[in-house]
């Protein structure tokens, strides 16, 4: 009887003759699809005193689908004013929430390079009936 090529969870392997299946059949699929790393340059509008707003920017060429999950980073200081939040709010559009904890409105620098990590779910993917989701 022939098994699939799998590893076990300790990282060691069967061999391609194993007469028993590994701990753990490592099977082909989960639920991260594809991860990928841009820059994107953007120019946020005032952020105002003791507030945390949203705000929405074009973020063509990336491809952004609704259902990515985003991690943003900006590539220069951003004094007093912080990003608190970033999602992906329509298809090609990023969202990102600042937060101004200071006594007056603050703009982050124009022009400024935010590092987006984008983490794509695996489309035919979907949670199992019973059982844990991530299965080791």
């Amino acid at each position: 009887m022939a098994f699939p090529a799998v590893t076990n969870v300790d990282g060691s392997n069967p061999g391609p003759q194993s007469a028993v299946l590994p701990d753990t059949v490592q099977m082909p699929t989960g639920n991260i699809w594809k991860i990928g790393v841009f820059n994107i340059t953007l120019s946020p509008a005032i952020v105002n005193s003791v507030t945390a707003p949203e705000q929405t920017f074009a973020a063509t060429g990336i491809g952004l689908l609704t259902t990515d999950q985003v991690q943003v980073q900006c590539m220069a200081p951003l004094a007093g004013v912080g990003v608190i939040n970033a999602r992906v709010s329509a298809a090609d559009a990023l969202t990102l929430q600042f937060c101004n904890p200071t006594a007056g409105g603050l703009t982050p620098t124009g022009s400024t390079v935010y590092r987006v990590t984008v983490f794509r779910a695996q489309p035919n993917w979907a949670v199992p009936a019973s059982g844990n989701q991530i299965d080791w």
